[in-house]
Protein backbone atom coordinates (compact mmCIF):
# COMPACT_ATOMS: atom_id res chain seq x y z
CA UNK A 1 0.00 0.00 0.00
CA UNK A 2 1.29 3.39 -0.95
CA UNK A 3 0.39 6.87 0.89
CA UNK A 4 -0.40 8.97 -2.31
CA UNK A 5 -1.15 12.83 -3.24
CA UNK A 6 -3.21 13.42 -5.79
CA UNK A 7 -3.11 16.64 -7.73
CA UNK A 8 -4.99 17.75 -10.44
CA UNK A 9 -7.25 20.89 -10.79
CA UNK A 10 -10.28 19.53 -11.46
CA UNK A 11 -12.15 18.24 -8.73
CA UNK A 12 -14.25 15.41 -10.47
CA UNK A 13 -10.65 13.95 -12.10
CA UNK A 14 -9.26 13.87 -8.75
CA UNK A 15 -12.69 12.20 -7.30
CA UNK A 16 -11.71 9.20 -10.17
CA UNK A 17 -8.11 8.54 -9.67
CA UNK A 18 -9.29 8.48 -5.61
CA UNK A 19 -11.40 6.08 -6.12
CA UNK A 20 -9.40 3.80 -8.70
CA UNK A 21 -6.73 3.99 -6.19
CA UNK A 22 -8.32 3.26 -3.00
CA UNK A 23 -10.06 0.48 -4.55
CA UNK A 24 -7.15 -0.97 -5.09
CA UNK A 25 -6.11 -1.17 -1.50
CA UNK A 26 -4.22 2.38 -1.61
CA UNK A 27 -4.30 5.74 0.61
CA UNK A 28 -5.27 8.79 -0.76
CA UNK A 29 -3.23 11.15 1.97
CA UNK A 30 -3.64 14.44 0.30
CA UNK A 31 -5.42 16.39 -2.92
CA UNK A 32 -3.99 19.15 -4.74
CA UNK A 33 -5.91 21.46 -6.80
CA UNK A 34 -2.91 22.89 -8.46
CA UNK A 35 0.93 22.84 -8.29
CA UNK A 36 1.58 25.47 -5.53
CA UNK A 37 -0.44 23.49 -3.47
CA UNK A 38 0.80 20.13 -4.45
CA UNK A 39 4.53 21.63 -3.27
CA UNK A 40 2.93 22.31 0.22
CA UNK A 41 1.20 19.25 0.80
CA UNK A 42 4.48 17.23 -0.25
CA UNK A 43 6.51 18.76 2.30
CA UNK A 44 3.41 18.17 4.62
CA UNK A 45 2.95 14.60 4.07
CA UNK A 46 6.03 12.99 2.37
CA UNK A 47 3.93 10.53 0.59
CA UNK A 48 5.45 7.66 -1.68
CA UNK A 49 3.93 8.68 -4.55
CA UNK A 50 2.11 11.76 -6.69
CA UNK A 51 -0.14 12.03 -9.31
CA UNK A 52 0.31 15.14 -10.74
CA UNK A 53 -1.96 16.76 -13.68
CA UNK A 54 0.18 19.03 -16.40
CA UNK A 55 -1.86 22.05 -17.14
CA UNK A 56 -3.55 23.76 -13.77
CA UNK A 57 -3.76 27.05 -12.89
CA UNK A 58 -1.06 29.13 -10.09
CA UNK A 59 1.50 26.77 -11.20
CA UNK A 60 1.53 24.09 -13.89
CA UNK A 61 2.63 20.05 -13.41
CA UNK A 62 5.87 20.24 -14.76
CA UNK A 63 7.13 23.37 -12.23
CA UNK A 64 5.60 21.51 -9.50
CA UNK A 65 7.78 18.16 -10.36
CA UNK A 66 11.14 20.38 -10.62
CA UNK A 67 10.43 21.81 -7.38
CA UNK A 68 9.78 18.73 -5.53
CA UNK A 69 12.01 16.47 -7.49
CA UNK A 70 14.87 18.93 -6.57
CA UNK A 71 13.85 18.54 -2.79
CA UNK A 72 13.95 14.95 -3.07
CA UNK A 73 15.05 13.28 -5.99
CA UNK A 74 13.70 9.54 -4.71
CA UNK A 75 10.19 10.78 -4.83
CA UNK A 76 8.01 9.21 -7.44
CA UNK A 77 5.95 10.96 -9.47
CA UNK A 78 3.35 9.89 -12.30
CA UNK A 79 2.34 12.66 -14.51
CA UNK A 80 -1.48 12.84 -15.32
CA UNK A 81 -2.07 14.03 -19.29
CA UNK A 82 -4.46 14.64 -21.84
CA UNK A 83 -4.48 12.11 -24.90
CA UNK A 84 -1.73 13.86 -27.40
CA UNK A 85 0.84 15.96 -25.03
CA UNK A 86 3.82 13.69 -26.15
CA UNK A 87 6.25 16.74 -25.90
CA UNK A 88 5.26 18.06 -22.72
CA UNK A 89 5.65 14.10 -21.30
CA UNK A 90 9.09 14.25 -22.88
CA UNK A 91 9.59 17.15 -20.13
CA UNK A 92 7.84 16.18 -17.12
CA UNK A 93 9.99 13.07 -17.58
CA UNK A 94 12.89 15.54 -17.92
CA UNK A 95 12.29 17.53 -15.11
CA UNK A 96 12.06 14.27 -12.50
CA UNK A 97 8.54 12.58 -13.14
CA UNK A 98 8.47 8.61 -13.25
CA UNK A 99 5.66 7.58 -15.81
CA UNK A 100 2.59 9.26 -17.19
CA UNK A 101 -1.35 7.97 -17.27
CA UNK A 102 -3.08 9.42 -19.45
CA UNK A 103 -6.89 10.71 -19.49
CA UNK A 104 -9.71 9.60 -19.64
CA UNK A 105 -8.56 6.97 -16.75
CA UNK A 106 -8.90 3.25 -17.69
CA UNK A 107 -8.57 1.42 -13.98
CA UNK A 108 -6.15 -1.15 -15.59
CA UNK A 109 -3.92 1.00 -16.79
CA UNK A 110 -3.59 3.36 -14.06
CA UNK A 111 -2.86 0.86 -11.26
CA UNK A 112 -0.07 -1.09 -14.34
CA UNK A 113 1.51 2.26 -13.92
CA UNK A 114 1.72 2.63 -10.13
CA UNK A 115 2.85 -1.47 -8.73
CA UNK A 116 5.53 -0.78 -11.61
CA UNK A 117 6.32 2.20 -10.31
CA UNK A 118 6.23 0.88 -6.74
CA UNK A 119 7.46 -2.36 -7.44
CA UNK A 120 10.64 -0.54 -8.73
CA UNK A 121 11.89 1.11 -5.25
Amino acid sequence: MARILVCDDSAFMRMMLKRILIENGHEVIAEAGDGRQAVQLFRQFKPDLITMDITMPKMDGIEAVKIIHEENPLVRIIMVTAIGQRAVITEALKAGASDFIVKPFDASQVMETIDKIINNN
